[in-house]
């Protein structure tokens, strides 16, 4: 594919993640909640290609809000454990658990983890809130799945899908759990529970 905006070859679609579009935001969300924290850990998955792109937004995102960064990368389910350990040494007051497969596959692991350590995390899909996770923050499923029937209704009335940009998510949601933020002993900000999408009590 030689570009998201012009594929190029018979193929287009939508993609369900933000990337790099998300991190700075869910790093801004960790730092109005938890604006003490001067260290930052991202957890990443280490077989996971789309991660390193992400780093530099990541990095420099951190810059901007004064946070050192701290990134720890697992690779397997026994992994995690060490990771933690890691993290918590690494004095990270705050944690961002980056997006693949195999932590959405294995979110219960961070989830409880970041409990134990007592470690508030923002995740980049809504089934880790819903399981007991903090905050995430992620393009809207609902949204991309709009996004698909419309181009299928284009392509079955004739448009080529080479002449179709690969299109990235328009709408994003806020969802918090606030009985997760309470045993954290977190004060979740009035303006952000009125502006999320989603509020777990």
């Amino acid at each position: 594919m030689a570009s998201l905006n012009r594929p190029e070859a018979n193929l287009t679609g939508v993609t369900f993640f933000g990337g790099s579009q998300l991190n700075p935001k869910q790093l801004e969300l960790l730092r109005d909640l938890v604006p003490k924290a001067a260290v930052f850990a991202v957890l990443a998955d280490a077989n996971y290609p789309g991660f390193d792109p992400e780093l530099p937004a990541i990095e420099m995102a951190g810059r901007a809000l004064d946070r050192q960064i701290v990134t720890v990368k697992v690779s397997s389910e026994r992994e995690f454990d060490s990771a933690f350990a890691k993290i918590a040494q690494a004095g990270a007051g705050a944690l961002l658990v980056s997006g693949s497969p195999f932590f959405t596959s294995q979110r219960r692991m961070p989830i409880t983890l970041a409990a134990r350590h007592g470690i508030p995390a923002v995740y980049d899909q809504r089934d880790f809130v819903v399981d007991g996770g903090l905050i995430s923050y992620s393009a809207s499923f609902t949204g991309a799945y709009r996004q698909a029937g419309s181009y299928a209704g284009k392509i079955l009335k004739g448009a080529k899908p080479s002449e179709l940009p690969v299109l990235q998510p328009t709408k994003f949601e806020l969802v918090i759990n606030l009985k997760t933020a309470k045993a954290l002993g977190l004060e979740v900000p009035l303006i952000m529970q009125m502006t999320a999408d989603e509020v777990i009590e």
